[in-house]
């Protein structure tokens, strides 16, 4: 495997960014997977690649692993601020294809993340089901009204306020992630499939919990949900982005 630091200027952004990425070497790239695996709220490129093994875990797999910078964006077009959904949905495919010459089409392309990350990752799943084959959220903000209202969300809710406006705005704008699912069955197009992990002592679980049975309730297919002890931490994501990789793999499921 090869782990490359990558800094490149985004017309969307108007700047520079970064991404890091890992890659195979001396395998096939004609059945080369694309994973963009995306961070949480104070994270950045780095993270995964310092929390976790998560070199050692693809190197069992042909995949390109993808981990962009988003900042504090909920990978976003915000009210105020920089167009990251723009970013992250269309232009960072290009990008990639561009400098890893490769061809990001639905059946290659895959989404995951842990928290913000994970509501990032369930966008671009149920937003643009046409690109993605499968997503999966750990620990993933699923239900943003929620963040709205919860008591620890008060120190950065000037920030949810800045991104998504308020909470009346997030399904106009495309960014309330039971509305989507409820477009996405409606659509009739084919879906990605759907894997959803928390902690049954995770700060998040009951927004998860309320979101999982929402997306059982509207009939959206190949969803899964699990909920696994531990915590909103990187013991918990270090051990459960195995179980992800292997459902994108072969389509395992946890046991």
């Amino acid at each position: 495997m090869a782990f490359l630091e990558c800094r490149f200027f985004s017309a969307v952004l108007g700047r520079a960014v970064s991404m890091n990425a890992i890659i195979p070497q001396n395998k096939d790239k004609k059945d080369l997977k694309i994973l963009y695996l995306l961070h949480g709220l104070s994270d950045d490129a780095s993270i995964w690649f310092r929390r976790t093994s998560i070199e050692r875990y693809t190197d069992a797999y042909n995949m390109l692993v993808i981990m962009p910078d988003g900042g504090r964006s909920f990978y976003t077009d915000a009210i105020a601020g920089d167009n990251y959904w723009t970013f992250i949905s269309r232009e960072l495919p290009e990008v990639v294809k561009d400098i890893f010459n490769v061809t990001p089409v639905r059946e290659n392309s895959y989404a995951a993340g842990l928290s913000m990350g994970g509501y990032g990752a369930l966008k671009l799943a149920l937003r643009t089901p046409e690109n993605f084959t499968a997503a999966a959220g750990l620990s993933s903000a699923t239900d943003i009204k929620a963040r709205f209202r919860a008591a620890d969300s008060a120190s950065w809710r000037p920030e949810l306020k800045r991104i998504f406006g308020s909470s009346k705005q997030l399904a106009a704008r495309d960014n309330d992630l039971f509305v989507l699912a409820e477009k996405a069955v409606a659509s009739g197009k084919k879906l990605p499939k759907i894997l959803s992990i928390c902690g049954d002592e995770d700060f998040m679980i009951r927004d998860n919990r309320r979101f999982n049975k929402f997306m059982k309730d509207t009939g959206y297919p190949e969803f899964y949900s699990y909920e696994r002890p531990g915590v909103h931490n990187w013991i918990f994501w270090d051990r459960y982005i195995q179980d992800v990789l292997k459902f994108f793999h072969d389509n395992t499921l946890p046991e």
